[in-house]
């Protein structure tokens, strides 16, 4: 529940710091003396949008901040989901920065807008007069039925399954998506799949071939340096073995003499030994050099295949051809296995689609044994608040179709009038009666849920006498669950509060501020009393004062 709301320099408001207690309070105020200010402080806490025009002193920076008590709340999944530190005492505070920036912060830990929006409405119910619109809203009816049917659990495991449903519907639908346009490629693409197999590609293949071309291309070229390689190498007289042999001989003769002759004779020898080697590679090389001319026509026609498949593929390389080799097989090989892929998701479809139609049908069996249970309920309360002939018609009707909350369909009729016909709610309701309805649904759900804090914004517009006792006494009883603030006009619901805060304008300098303060004992009798009789306070509202106050 809120413990506490601090506001700076905000609309009218320069300071303020208000304490709040469990059970019913209320807030009073002349019209225009700034409980509008409050709320959208509130609401800017809690996820409101902002901008510059909420700065009261545009030099400074707007701050708001809420202190809530939830520990009893069970809010320790929800903080873990959004990644946040829990505490039983949480405090929200959201910062508007001169330059028109906005912070917000949950325990100190920086958040957006949309965890904000998320945890109000774990926290914090703000009724105000146009919501009572909701109760037309058939999502708004549904929640109302399902708080009765207990079926917050159901739902929630509902929609995770609905959601898998709905993708796995997405997934299904782009495989058939795919697999169309595959088709429509098939043939083609196992032309060119064949066509690339076929050629049998090697990743350095071409380079090889290459080289072997130019090899065979210059044959004659390579045959005569060959040959006088061979020349150089053995000729008797000036071949460079026998000068090596010479040399060698030489240096043998006197390696015996000096440790730097042995050594210049052991590098001949080596020069010897590799100079050999060479040549027989040499004599070898000359042996096998022969001119081929098939060879040459094979070798340029498995040249012109790769390049004419390069080219066709727009690429530059064997390893790329390859890659387009594996992209054709999976694209093929897609079509061909792609019955058996689009089956296998529609199982999935189907056994997801049957967990979700016995969820949906215990779904729909707790709202329909709900239903007297709520109109029950609904009537009677109605009934105490001045609308003995009010009605209800709730029918559910199971469909075929997947909705987010269940497969059902909701009929939510209302007849105020003795007789009357059954019709939707806004074309039968008027505005008062639309506000003692939301009064009677807001009370059924309060208790049967955990929504900490609720607050009413003149919820008793359009009513007087015994009617503005009896919503008093509903708020009460509804401060038995929950922590219940409202906003009122009327001395009867006034003066049922735990506690009452009052707002009011005071000019300082030539400058207006509203302020809001909890009332003494002495003050709250004098508050009521003008709300009985005006400015002008007789000493009958005094009296009165007292007895609606029970003092």
């Amino acid at each position: 529940m809120l413990t506490q709301l601090s506001i700076n320099n905000y609309a009218l408001i320069s300071q303020l710091a208000i304490n709040f207690s469990s059970g019913l309070s209320i807030i009073t105020g002349e019209t225009g003396a700034g409980k509008s200010i409050l709320l959208g402080a509130l609401g800017l806490v809690l996820g409101n949008r902002a901008d510059l025009h909420s700065l009261k002193d545009t030099s400074k920076k707007c701050v708001v901040e809420a202190r809530l008590d939830i520990a009893n709340y069970n809010l320790n999944d929800f903080f873990n989901e959004v990644d946040l530190d829990y505490e039983s005492e949480t405090i929200i505070r959201r910062e508007i920065l001169p330059s028109g920036k906005s912070r917000a912060f949950v325990n100190d830990t920086p958040v957006r807008l949309s965890v904000l929006n998320e945890l109000r409405t774990k926290l914090i119910d703000v009724h105000s007069q146009h919501q009572t619109l909701q109760l037309s809203d058939n999502s708004f009816q549904f929640s109302i039925l399902d708080a009765l049917a207990k079926n917050k659990e159901k739902i929630a495991s509902y929609k995770r399954g609905y959601a898998k449903l709905n993708q796995l519907k997405k997934e299904l639908q782009e495989l058939e998506a795919v697999q169309k346009e595959a088709n429509q490629q098939y043939e083609y693409n196992l032309h060119l799949f064949n066509e690339l197999e076929e050629a049998n590609l090697k990743v350095d293949e071409q380079e090889e071939l290459e080289e072997k071309l130019e090899k065979l291309n210059n044959i004659e070229d390579i045959k005569l340096n060959l040959s006088e390689a061979l020349e150089i190498s053995v000729n008797e007289e000036i071949g460079i073995q026998n000068l090596l042999n010479t040399l060698e001989n030489r240096l043998l003769k006197i390696a015996s003499f000096s440790k730097d002759y042995q050594e210049l004779s052991e590098r001949v020898t080596s020069v010897k030994i590799e100079i050999d080697d060479v040549v027989a590679e040499l004599e070898n090389a000359n042996e096998n050099v022969d001119f081929n001319p098939n060879e040459i026509e094979e070798l340029n026609d498995r040249l012109q295949l790769i390049y004419n498949l390069q080219k066709k593929h727009t690429v530059s390389t064997n390893k790329e051809l390859i890659k387009v080799l594996e992209d054709l097989s999976e694209k093929v090989s897609q079509v061909e296995n792609a019955e058996e892929t689009i089956n296998n998701k529609q199982k999935e479809i189907d056994d997801v689609a049957v967990k979700l139609d016995k969820l949906a049908g215990l779904i729909t069996k707790s709202r329909v044994a709900s239903i007297p249970k709520l109109t029950k309920e609904l009537q009677f309360l109605l009934s105490e608040l001045g609308m003995e002939n009010a009605r209800f018609s709730i029918k559910i009707n199971p469909t075929k179709n997947y909705f987010s909350n269940g497969k059902d369909e909701l009929e939510f009729l209302f007849s105020a009038n003795k007789g009357g016909s059954f019709g939707e709610l806004k074309k039968v309701a008027s505005g008062g009666e639309l506000s003692r309805i939301m009064l009677s649904v807001k009370k059924v759900l309060s208790e049967n849920t955990q929504l900490p804090t609720i607050i009413f914004d003149e919820i008793d517009t359009g009513v007087s006498g015994e009617v503005s006792n009896k919503i008093a006494a509903i708020m009460q009883q509804m401060g038995k669950h929950m922590q219940v603030i409202a906003i009122t006009h009327l001395p009867q619901i006034a003066s049922q509060g735990k506690n009452h805060y009052k707002v009011f304008k005071k000019e300082v300098k030539g400058v207006t501020t509203t302020n809001l303060k909890q009332l003494t004992t002495e003050e709250r009798i004098k508050e009521i009393a003008e709300m009985l009789s005006g400015k002008d306070i007789s000493d009958s509202a005094l009296t009165h004062a007292k007895e609606l106050l029970s003092l």
